[in-house]
Formats: C-alpha cells, structure tokens, sequence
C-alpha cells in the first residue's frame, strides 16, 4: 500500500495569506515611470550607444585593426582600415579607421567590442535612445560616432606633435595640439578654400584653446 502523504492539506487561512499581497498593494499610490517628459539617469556603468575618442590633439584612437568587428557576437561592425600618410595623417601609427559603422538593427550592446579595442578607441556612452523612423538611419557612420571636439584639439588629419610618435600618445605624454599643429590644419582649410573646393570652410574647431604643447 501506498504510503499516506504528510503534505498538510491547504487550509482557509493559506488562501488568505495568498492574497494579502494584492491587498496590501490596492491601498498604496501606483508608480508611474513619466518617460520621455521626465528622464531617470543612468547607472554610470549603463551600455548604451558607441563613441570613437580622440587624442588630446584632436588625432582619432581608433587605427583600423579591426578587432571590435571580429569580436562582436551580432555582425553589427563594419570598418575598413586604411594608411596614413604625411599629407594626410588621421591618428598616431601607421593606419586608421577609414570606414566605420555600427548597425544599431544588429547591436545587442554587449561591450564585447569595448573590451577588444587595444587603444581604448572605442567606448560606450549612456545615451539610450536609439529608436528611428527608417532603418537606414540606425546604421551609424563615423562622423555619427567620434566624439566631440574638446578644447585643446583640431580636427584631423594634421601631423603628430613634433619630436613624439606613437607610443607618446598611448601613454598619455600629449597633452593637447601643438602650435604647429594649429598652423597646419588653417594652411590647409586656406589653400581649400582659395582652390575653391566645394564645402571648404576653415577646420580651426577646438583650436581657440589649444595654446599647450606636449607634456612631460
């Protein structure tokens, strides 16, 4: 014979119990999340869209090693990496992002592309709001995604701080754009704009503020 189950039986007093939540709750004021009239911030640590840094100068991080695409779980990274030159120098080293674009369709915002970028070029910032009327629109470019301009840099391309190479902008030693630098990128925005060139405006932003030099 079967055993008798010990489980006691469900009493009225157990029913009751079960809704005393529900009856606690009818009682208090609901809480209403107003988005988007009134914002919550963020955790600090919140993942949300991209951002391509730059050095202090104003030269981009990212050098087009591709490592970010061949990281990301979703297929969400495309870039295309190409040379710098003398005439036309886009970060430290020998090559830069030439192509970049996030698919925001794709991206599961993982920051497993934070975590393979070997110049901290990539970061993410807490912006959220990534919702769009078309597709086309939440493939972000690289002009969607490098960073502002800060006080201190010019807009690239421009040479590197005179007497440093690369690895003086990998360990912090350039503190923001150099006189030459500054020189450098009005020349060019003269010479384009006395040439005629379609859209040619003088690229000085940032420079207003960029009276230091290399630091120590």
């Amino acid at each position: 014979m079967p055993e008798p189950s010990t489980t006691p039986e469900p009493g009225l007093l157990d029913g009751v119990k079960g809704f005393a939540v529900t009856f606690g709750t009818m009682f208090r004021k609901p809480v209403t999340e107003q988005y988007p009239r009134e914002k919550v911030p963020t955790a600090p640590r919140f993942h949300g869209r991209h951002q391509l840094n730059r050095h202090p100068d104003g030269l981009e991080k990212c050098i087009g090693c591709e490592l970010c695409a061949w990281a990301c779980p979703a297929d969400a990274i495309y870039v295309e990496g190409a040379d710098n030159t003398e005439e036309e120098r886009f970060s430290p080293g020998e090559r830069y992002g030439r192509v970049y674009q996030i698919n925001y369709l794709r991206c599961i915002l993982c920051g497993l592309c934070i975590e393979a970028c070997p110049t901290r070029a990539l970061t993410m910032t807490n912006e959220y709001e990534l919702a769009d009327t078309t597709r086309e629109s939440l493939i972000y470019d690289k002009e969607d995604l490098l960073g502002p301009m800060l006080p201190g840099m010019v807009e690239a391309p421009h040479p590197m701080a005179e007497g440093t190479d690369e690895q003086s902008y990998y360990s912090g030693r350039v503190a923001r754009a150099t006189d030459a630098q500054i020189r450098y990128v009005a020349e060019r925005a003269a010479e384009s704009a006395g040439s005629g060139a379609p859209g040619a405006e003088p690229a000085t932003t940032g420079a207003t503020a960029a009276t230091g030099q290399v630091s120590s």
